[in-house]
């Protein structure tokens, strides 16, 4: 049984595997009379989205369910909920808060459980990034991607993808808010190809002759209550146009949205002619398309 509730639950090999399935343009319907269970903890607009339309192209039927319909840990913990689930479908999502739940829904499940996001990480994200990137470059060879602000789940999944990938990956962020030693370690235990991660001092630094500047809000679902005092931490870490002229001249924008124009990227950058926000959005589709393929193709399961 495989689940992926970190993008380097892959190897290296199984990742490009999955990003060749999202190419494609005819998907084997591995889901042919079959269902999927899509647990949504957290509220969404890509995930719930691109999943339920992924499912449904390779020929199963998503059903989404949501916190106030089950309680997690709440009505019943989740190894209950997840064992009666596992009995209905043959793939189970979840979009959670803390990491823990999905790695005891893996735990028990007798289907794949996949990470829909978590406060650790967010593989399906990291995978449409790196579709992205592969698409709009032709392959990850020389690229280096920059992370600029807060260092959430969807840089730590990204950063792994990058080295795993063979990128480089340089990353700015405030005080308290980069990458943990951890993090630094376990992106070099994956490293290929020489890939490295660096952390800079300032994003004008970051950004030098990158070939991909990618960012997330800096006050993510969860830490509303912060946004005043982090509007002061992350003065200066904004993507706009002087640091985009930094970067390589063939360099791209990723934001993994929402977005917030005026904060942590402009909005001249994030709606100008190197973004790329909305093809990586509607790869998110096609990357959770491509990772079902796998995670069900003989051999796999």
């Amino acid at each position: 049984m495989r689940h992926v509730l970190e993008i380097d639950d892959l190897s290296a090999a199984e990742l490009a595997e999955v990003l060749d399935f999202a190419e494609k343009p005819a998907p084997v319907n591995v889901l042919s009379h079959q269902a999927v269970g899509l647990i949504f903890e957290k509220p969404s607009l890509r995930t719930r989205n691109s999943c339920e339309a992924a499912i449904v192209q390779l020929g199963g039927h998503p059903v989404s369910i949501f916190e106030a319909e089950i309680g997690l840990d709440k009505r019943e913990t989740v190894e209950d909920i997840t064992q009666v689930l596992a009995g209905y479908y043959s793939l189970l999502g979840a979009r959670v808060f803390a990491h823990a739940k999905v790695e005891r829904m893996a735990a028990v499940s007798r289907v794949p459980v996949v990470n829909l996001l978590s406060d650790d990480a967010h593989p399906c994200q990291a995978l449409a990034d790196l579709l992205t990137v592969r698409q709009h470059f032709g392959s990850f060879q020389g690229r280096t991607v920059a992370w600029i602000g807060d260092y959430t789940n969807v840089a730590r999944s990204l950063t792994l993808g990058a080295v795993m990938s063979g990128m480089a990956v340089r990353v700015a962020s405030p005080t308290g808010y980069g990458p943990s030693d951890a993090d630094l370690d376990h992106a070099a235990t994956l490293s290929r190809h020489g890939a490295t991660v660096t952390v800079c001092r300032r994003p004008e630094e970051a950004v030098q002759n990158v070939s991909v500047v990618s960012t997330d809000s800096f006050v993510s679902m969860g830490k509303e209550a912060e946004a005043g005092v982090r509007k002061q931490i992350f003065e200066g870490y904004q993507v706009d146009d002087r640091l985009m002229a930094a970067a390589s001249t063939d360099a791209v924008f990723l934001h993994c949205l929402p977005a917030h124009r005026g904060a942590e990227v402009s909005a001249s950058v994030i709606d100008g002619p190197r973004s790329l926000v909305f093809p990586q959005a509607h790869n998110r589709m096609h990357a959770f398309r491509g990772l079902v393929v796998w995670l069900l193709s003989d051999g796999v399961r």
